[in-house]
């Protein structure tokens, strides 16, 4: 009873934070979304410190890290020229995603959700590419990550449909889609409300992923 008191004032706080930082971003009040913005994050990431689970350990020390390049990755993001450094920090953040998930039910190879996905990717990379410039390398590298972090996301609920598995095939949707927001904001033309979208579909993302990776290790059991 008191971990779910605990996880559902987590939750509140994070919401809290969230919703601020995006009126302050709308606002333009740098310093005060400057503050928010991790806070968010750090908060989603807390999730995890309330439940340990011994057989699960390698599985919630690879997300609290994928939450912790997020984190990175958010402070980076602050600042336009630190653009490279917060890609590189949010890639290394789905490297850890992928692997956690596969820590979890082994490898899945699910081909109807890799199709699809690769064809999101890959159109989505030809659309940008003419645009990219000196960020077509790093970009693409990009898109392949988390094109595979997202399979792999969503495989988990096709190999073993549950719940919790649906939270994290939700998640990952909502990751590619923020990213997505991001690459044509910055690349192709201004998206109206941008930072709304991009960022209340990130900060329910990793909200997801951190919810699902709590239910697991509280059930003592894969899933």
């Amino acid at each position: 009873m008191e971990k779910a008191r605990s996880r559902k004032a987590i939750n509140i706080l994070s919401l809290i934070s969230a919703v601020a930082a995006m009126l302050f971003d709308f606002f333009d009040n740098t310093l005060l979304f400057s503050i928010f913005k991790p806070l968010t994050t750090i908060l989603i990431l807390s999730l995890l410190f309330f439940v340990q689970n011994e057989q699960l350990s390698k599985f919630r020390n690879i997300i609290i890290a994928a939450l912790v390049f997020c984190l990175i990755g958010d402070v980076f993001l602050l600042k336009e020229e630190y653009f490279v450094f917060g890609l590189g920090a949010f890639l290394i953040g789905h490297v850890l995603f992928a692997t956690g998930f596969i820590n979890l039910e082994g490898f899945n190879f699910h081909w109807i959700s890799f199709l699809i996905l690769a064809g999101i990717g890959g159109g989505l990379f030809i659309w940008l590419q003419p645009d990219l410039g000196s960020f077509a390398l790093p970009v693409g590298i990009y898109v392949i990550v988390i094109i595979f972090m997202a399979w792999q996301g969503m495989s988990l609920n096709f190999h073993n449909p549950n719940k919790v598995y649906r939270l994290i095939g939700a998640a990952v949707l909502l990751f590619m889609f923020s990213d997505t927001m991001i690459a044509i904001n910055k690349f192709k033309f201004p998206v109206k409300f941008s930072g709304l979208l991009i960022l209340s579909t990130y900060w329910l993302s990793i909200s997801l992923i951190a919810n699902a990776a709590y239910f697991i290790l509280d059930r003592r059991k894969s899933v």
